[in-house]
């Protein structure tokens, strides 16, 4: 047999996953685990969400659609992004995709040529250099400042001429920080001075707590060479119908859709129509997540930092990240070796001595969570 692709191969498997799955086969041999390993929120999806899809489906809206999304997503998208991000947007700019992390892939192939820098801002979700290696393209890594969580002048050492692009993710996913605009004024500057392009994962944009969201492409002229990815999995408990999108310049659209139209042509025609619905229906279940995160959040944050954790600024997503002083990896596999508690190493982050804990799960899970922790980290019976 000849030999596979190489790109592919040295492509590392997901570690969110991974320990996921671990749980889970533990989970199904009857070991009582509480995973707080993945970035799943434990909500159903809204009823009108769903309502609009059942009523797409009995309409017969089970047939091939445009590349781009049906035009009442598009459309609804692109009004959005006027409303609530402040930069102007057309339909033409808008891509919808079989969830944000797909949009992140379509942006890789449609900018990147091989040998091409994109410099990742550490700590970092773990999909994003796999989607640059599979395109060809380099990572080159930043670390945040760990104190403040925020990006600093030294950001500029690591731009070289083979830099095409800065990546961003805000609030961010493992940290939970959120970007202050002076970070992300200081981004927008490099790319206007080496002309870069920037690519703005907002995912958790609407799970903000006490800070304000700031759209990077609303920053200067930053939306001519922003593409911006969202989607519908986390502010709407819509992780299974895997439905996202990308708002990026005309030129950049274009690139993206001959890949979507080569590879999946479009996402799922009938879960589209909930995508509608999220957007221009009724809010207030949205809010009412945010509301329950934030407990969850307050309560997990006081308990870890009474344990003695020093933990990342949490302003934004649903997650803690704190700072396990040793082999976050072993940590890990303590806690749930013996603990039954699933955590996600800092290592699978690119920061090493880092734990990152989601509270998506129900506050009376996240305290025998914590109890367990407590045990483990006392050494009580």
């Amino acid at each position: 047999m000849k030999a596979l692709s190489n790109r592919i191969a040295g492509v590392a498997p997901s570690a969110t996953i991974e320990i996921s799955d671990i749980a889970k086969k533990m989970i199904r041999e009857g070991i009582d685990v509480i995973s707080l390993s993945i970035g799943e929120p434990d909500f159903d999806t809204p009823q009108h969400i769903k309502d609009a899809c059942i009523e797409a489906l009995r309409r017969g809206e089970t047939h091939y659609v445009p590349s781009s999304g049906i035009p009442e997503l598009v459309q609804a998208i692109a009004e959005k992004i006027r409303r609530e991000n402040g930069f102007d947007c057309t339909p033409s700019q808008v891509i919808a995709t079989c969830g944000a992390k797909h949009a992140i892939y379509l942006a890789m192939q449609a900018v990147l040529n091989p040998k091409d820098e994109v410099i990742l801002i550490d700590p970092a979700w773990v999909s994003y250099e796999p989607c640059v290696q599979m395109a060809g393209g380099r990572v080159v890594h930043f670390p945040m400042n760990p104190r403040t969580f925020q990006v600093d002048d030294s950001i500029q050492d690591r731009i070289t001429p083979r830099t095409k692009m800065i990546l961003l993710n805000s609030p961010s996913n493992p940290a939970g920080t959120v970007m202050e605009r002076h970070s992300l004024q200081l981004v927008a500057d490099l790319c206007e001075d080496y002309d870069l392009f920037a690519l703005s994962d907002e995912i958790y944009e609407k799970l903000v707590y006490g800070r304000e969201h700031i759209s990077f492409a609303s920053v200067g002229d930053m939306a001519q060479r922003t593409i911006t990815v969202n989607g519908f999995s986390k502010s709407f408990a819509m992780t299974g119908w895997r439905l996202g999108y990308a708002v990026a310049p005309p030129e950049v659209t274009r690139q993206m859709l001959t890949v979507q139209q080569h590879s999946v042509t479009h996402p799922t025609s009938f879960a589209m129509w909930g995508g509608v619905a999220a957007l221009r229906g009724d809010q207030d279940t949205v809010e009412m997540m945010r509301r329950e995160f934030d407990e969850r959040r307050t309560y997990l944050l006081e308990a870890l930092r009474g344990m003695g954790y020093a933990v990342a600024p949490a302003d934004g997503a649903f997650y803690a990240f704190i700072d396990v002083k040793g082999d976050d990896v072993a940590v890990a596999r303590h806690w749930l070796m013996q603990g039954h508690v699933a955590v996600t190493p800092g290592t699978a982050f690119y920061a090493p001595g880092w734990v990152r804990l989601s509270y998506a799960t129900a506050l009376p899970y996240l305290k025998e969570a914590v109890r367990r922790i407590y045990l483990l980290r006392t050494g009580s019976s």
